[in-house]
């Protein structure tokens, strides 16, 4: 499968970020990659897909991080350059 967008959701608090994790993966076919501790309660959870999914994907976990939670940021990178894969969480490599 090829990746076309990464997206990231950062939530103050772990519950607030399990349950954006949760939609995200039931609104739209996204592969969850991992989750970062920022530090000072700031979760980050980061997910690969094409760009309409992942777009899907943060819409629906912001909504639901901000149900139970505080949702700090979303974004989206469309196509990400072949080197932000070096500092993702488990090092995932896109595949070309």
């Amino acid at each position: 499968m090829k990746y076309d967008a990464i997206g990231m959701i950062e939530t103050k608090g772990l519950v607030a970020s399990i349950e954006a994790a949760d939609a995200m993966v039931k609104a739209a076919n996204v592969t969850l990659i991992g989750k970062e501790l920022v530090g000072g309660g700031l979760v980050t959870v980061l997910i690969r897909g094409d760009v309409g999914a992942v777009k899907a994907a943060t819409d629906a976990g912001a909504e639901a991080a901000k149900k139970v939670g505080e949702l700090v940021s979303v974004h989206v990178i469309p196509r990400p350059h072949s080197e932000v894969s070096e500092i993702l969480p488990n090092n995932i490599v896109a595949e070309n």
